[in-house]
């Protein structure tokens, strides 16, 4: 159950009350000198450490999260130190002991699974380290906070999308194959929940044919490629992909292309990549779902924030640990379904770039999807 969906504008509200306690912007580790000397802002605040994931399974942990994260820090004048995994346990584990004896006193992850993410969780706790889950949350972990998307949200939108798609083409009982994201992240189970709410009554209708579905280990695109063109040898009458992010889409996309289906059968997605936006405007993807980075970014960074200048900050609302049964205290945001028309949005919000998006084989696609 998840409670305290937050808008923009809370999460704005969020970010600016929590850093604006941060102390004026400056180098990193500065204190603040605009706070009275009795207030706990005019200690140094403590150091703030960040694990993220890989930079394989989406470019946005490097090209978005990163940024952000270090604007938000730098802003506020607090020390941290931002790591990547690149998908190792062993180094996501060894990250975390340098990072706890290296005297972080907040340490936000994005675990590779629950049972590392909790080890590291427990370890930090036992130091007196707070913890936040940052986009993931670890089953049995119980992190201080939890900060991502209403992640069943995301995958009803993109249940949503498919069906969408599927009735402009004026596709009849389509065969709908399933790419799973990875068995060993929450999330894929919350995005799985959300899209089979909208696909298991098409299918029990007998209105859509559940086709061949898998779900892809450690969201590997490659591994992805390999298990769909599986897919499309064992049904090959396949009319739609439920693709749990754009890399899963575009490893469909790649096959669906050496069999001249490339925009015949709708394809989903999740992040709004660069590619995947690009393949929405070539027409070989049906949709991604937007998940403004930026906000999920600043929402973390100001618990962190106001965690190493000794606050207690609250939370909007909470989401339940399936494994322990315990409330955690959470902040969820919005994603927002994008198509064709609705690329521009993403450009606009300041994701991406027309550059990077609208390159000369995608220039006349951005002119006729109003992106100026």
């Amino acid at each position: 159950m998840r409670k305290g969906i937050l808008s923009i504008a809370a999460v704005a509200a969020l970010s600016l009350g929590l850093t604006a306690c941060g102390g004026d912007s400056g180098e990193t580790g500065a204190s603040s000198s605009a706070a009275p000397a009795s207030s706990a802002a005019a200690a140094k605040p403590g150091k703030i450490g960040v694990i993220l994931p890989d930079s394989k399974s989406s470019a946005r942990w490097e090209t978005a999260d990163r940024k952000y994260l270090e604007e938000a820090f730098k802003a506020a004048g607090v020390a941290y130190d931002i790591q990547n995994a690149q998908g190792d346990k062993t180094a996501f584990q060894t990250i975390a002991d340098q990072m706890i004896t290296g005297g972080v006193t907040v340490l936000a992850i994005v675990n590779l699974d629950s049972g590392t993410g909790k080890a590291v969780l427990d370890k930090a706790k036992a130091q007196g380290v707070a913890t936040i889950d940052y986009d993931r949350l670890t089953l049995g972990g119980n992190a201080d906070y939890y900060v991502s998307f209403d992640n069943t949200a995301v995958g009803k939108l993109q249940g949503e999308g498919l069906v969408k798609c599927l009735t402009d083409m004026g596709a009849e009982k389509p065969v709908v194959a399933e790419l799973h994201g990875s068995p060993t992240d929450n999330n894929a189970t919350l995005f799985k929940e959300g899209y089979e709410s909208v696909l298991k009554p098409k299918y029990d209708a007998g209105e859509y044919v559940a086709g061949p579905a898998d779900a892809v280990p450690d969201w590997d695109n490659a591994q992805a490629g390999t298990i769909f063109e599986q897919q499309l040898t064992k049904e090959p009458k396949i009319a739609g992909v439920l693709a749990a992010n754009d890399g899963l889409g575009n490893a469909a996309i790649s096959v669906l292309k050496k069999n001249k289906l490339n925009g015949k059968v709708p394809v989903t997605g999740q992040d709004a990549t660069v590619q995947g936006l690009q393949n929405i405007l070539a027409g070989d993807q049906c949709m991604t779902v937007y998940k403004a980075v930026k906000q999920e970014a600043d929402a973390t960074a100001a618990l962190a924030i106001g965690l190493a200048q000794g606050q207690k900050p609250a939370a909007s609302g909470t989401v339940k640990d399936t494994e322990t049964g315990a409330d955690v205290p959470a902040v969820l945001l919005v994603p927002k379904a994008i198509f064709f028309d609705s690329v521009k949005d993403v450009i606009a919000d300041g994701f991406v770039t027309k550059e990077e998006v609208c390159t000369a084989d995608f220039a006349d696609k951005c002119t006729e999807a109003g992106i100026s």
